[in-house]
């Protein structure tokens, strides 16, 4: 490959950089979320469902970033501790609407407040100004990539 072609020191590659922050921030999200007993993405379902009650498997997968069946060994957790209901069959066709259960928003109160402490920890260094600048820089890089979320 030619220097052109290179990426280029690591330090200086901002898709480098991404994945550095991106690892960072889940490692201090596990840390947070452990002594709740909840994983990231068991996190980000009650988080999405809170918002969007209702979703379906497949649904939920796409917001929170796994597949379908990895989302519904999450599910399966979730409801099997209390914290997710899911009808015994579909009121309509083959999806199983979910909906958080009390001890599940309970949950997610907690969790939700542990996650903003690493979030606010991890923008500290930046001005809201900067903060702002971030979120919409990264979601134009995501947009620009086709990942419209």
């Amino acid at each position: 490959m030619s220097q052109a072609g290179m990426v280029g020191p690591l330090d200086r590659a901002v898709g480098y950089q991404l994945k550095r922050a991106a690892v960072a921030l889940r490692t201090s999200m596990e840390a947070a979320l452990r002594p709740l007993e909840l994983t990231v993405p068991q996190y980000a379902c009650l988080e999405v469902l809170a918002q969007q009650p209702g979703l379906s498997n497949a649904e939920l997968a796409r917001a929170v970033f796994v597949t379908r069946q990895s989302m519904n060994l999450v599910l399966r957790g979730l409801q099997d501790r209390g914290l997710v209901a899911r009808p015994a069959s579909a009121p309509h066709g083959r999806a199983l609407p979910t909906s958080l259960t009390p001890e599940g928003r309970a949950r997610l109160r907690a969790a939700s407040v542990a996650v903003r402490e690493v979030e606010t920890r991890m923008l500290a260094p930046l001005s809201a100004a900067a903060q702002e600048r971030l979120l919409h820089d990264l979601t134009a890089c995501a947009e620009a990539l086709g990942e419209a979320v």
